[in-house]
């Protein structure tokens, strides 16, 4: 059977160099990043899903990143309310993206159908939308899978945007923090009981400890949900002795009145 030409462009694209990029481009159009439309350049959207990509946008909650128009009440000093009513141990948190129909589309096939080359080009959302936060870090360190989750998956879908996202200004160290057990699912729990669930979950590698000794880490993840497991991992590394933590994710659930 034979392969389809999303698949021989997968498979291609990650062994090619510039000229053999321009080859591919005249063999198999580049793709939409949502969809199997063909656009212009790779890493673009087709005009019927950039019509509808929700980009998060200014004004934004300070600490958790959220749109002031989907926060519950607030904005009184650029904070919303639940920030000022239960502050993360995070100093700031943004996101690229609201976590729609669109965005699981660039979301899924990252996380679960073996599509890591595909951070490459959803990076640069990511980049825009934390700029201020990449300026501040002095290292990228993602969310950790759970080694049976690893294995299953065979990467770690955090960790292939945090290399995305590194430079040689800030390095990322995807081996920093460790997911010391398995977490059942936060969705449908309470606030409290997530907290619980992911508490004492995330080590930091002993070998790693210096290196995040008094840094600005920069904490990566694909999606933001209720903020339990950035929030444990962001405990874990002050307790390391990480200066701050700041979170930076592809896409995040938005909160609603």
């Amino acid at each position: 059977m034979g392969l389809s030409a999303s698949a021989s462009r997968r498979l291609s694209e990650p062994v090619l160099g510039r000229w053999g990029r321009t080859v591919l481009d005249a063999l198999v159009p580049p793709l939409c990043l949502a969809c199997d439309a063909p656009v212009l350049q790779v890493g673009q959207f087709c005009p019927s899903c950039f019509s509808r990509v929700h980009l998060i946008a200014a004004p934004v909650c300070e600490r958790c990143g959220v749109p002031f128009a989907a926060a519950a009440q607030g904005g009184a000093f650029g904070v919303c309310d639940a920030c000022r009513r239960d502050p993360p141990p995070w100093r700031r948190a943004r996101a690229a993206l609201a976590y729609d129909a669109v965005a699981r589309r660039l979301v899924l096939p990252l996380k679960y159908a073996d599509r890591p080359e595909t951070a490459r080009h959803l990076a640069p959302l990511m980049a825009r939308a934390g700029a201020a936060l990449l300026a501040g870090a002095e290292v990228i360190v993602p969310v950790p899978l759970h080694r049976r989750r690893l294995f299953e998956r065979r990467y770690n879908q955090a960790a292939v945007l945090a290399r995305a996202l590194a430079g040689p200004r800030v390095p990322a160290l995807v081996d920093a923090l460790v997911r010391t057990r398995a977490t059942a699912p936060l969705a449908e729990l309470g606030h409290a009981a997530r907290t619980q669930e992911v508490a004492g979950a995330f080590a930091v590698r002993p070998s790693r400890v210096g290196a995040l000794r008094g840094r600005a880490v920069l904490l990566v993840d694909d999606v933001l949900t209720s903020g339990a497991t950035a929030a444990g991992c962001a405990r874990t590394l002050l307790q390391a002795g990480a200066a701050s933590v700041d979170v930076l994710a592809l896409a995040r659930a938005l909160r609603h009145p």
